[in-house]
This record gives C-alpha cells, sequence and structure tokens, in this order.
C-alpha cells in the first residue's frame, strides 16, 4: 500500500547525497567500492519505505533481491551485450564487473538494516 513516510523519506536523501559525495570525492580501495555498496543497500531500502508501508522483511527481501540482480547481470556483462557501456547513467546504475565481496556486503546491510528496525520496535535491546 502506498504511504508516505518522511522520516524514511528524509533518511534516504541524505544517504542519496553521501553516496553522491563518496562518488564525487573519495577514491580508494575501502570507503567507495565497500561502504558505497553498504550505504546502498540502505538507501533503497529507506527510498522503498518512503513510499511502500510494507513489512521490514519484505523490505529487505525486495531490496536484497534487486541487488542481487544487479550484481547478477554485472557477472553475464549485461551492459555490454545491452551495448550501454558508453552511457554514464546505465553504467553508474548497472556497474561494470561483479564481486562475490559486494554480495556480502549487502547481505551486511540488509542484517544491519534488520537490526536497527528490531532496535526502533524494542524488540532488541541496546545495552
Amino acid at each position: 500500500m502506498m504511504k508516505f513516510n518522511a522520516g524514511y523519506f528524509w533518511a534516504a536523501v541524505l544517504l542519496f547525497f553521501t553516496e553522491v559525495l563518496i562518488a564525487a570525492f573519495i577514491n580508494d580501495a575501502v570507503i567507495r567500492p565497500y561502504g558505497g555498496d553498504f550505504l546502498v543497500i540502505i538507501f533503497l531500502y529507506c527510498l522503498l519505505k518512503s513510499f511502500f508501508d510494507i513489512p521490514v522483511k519484505n523490505a529487505i527481501f525486495g531490496v536484497l533481491l534487486f541487488a542481487f540482480a544487479v550484481e547478477a547481470s554485472q557477472y553475464f556483462n549485461l551492459i555490454f551485450l545491452l551495448k550501454l557501456q558508453d552511457n554514464g547513467i546505465a553504467s553508474a546504475v548497472l556497474g561494470n564487473h561483479a564481486e562475490w565481496l559486494d554480495i556480502f556486503i549487502y547481505t551486511l546491510a540488509a542484517l544491519g538494516i534488520y537490526s536497527a528496525e528490531k532496535l526502533k520496535a524494542g524488540y532488541l535491546k541496546a545495552e
């Protein structure tokens, strides 16, 4: 069901600008590739929850499924098969090469989201 949630929306906006800053100004071997991948999962989750009132597990699963599909498209060189390798937007969204470590990073981000949502709901106690 569609329902706007301002909290998730502003979190998504903040994460989007953080991702842009990382892409524009950080060119290292850890933050840009792995920190960016970690944050993009949280960004997509917040964006989804901004507009849809769906259960946490469903939203996390949907975001992970999407991220895994993008990673699979990189593995099979979809961007080259579609002849979009020179398109900047397509390259940014689909990427150019697959890395198994990305799957692990996406999963860590999903576990982080799940834990944060459980803390927020009061199911876990922060001590």
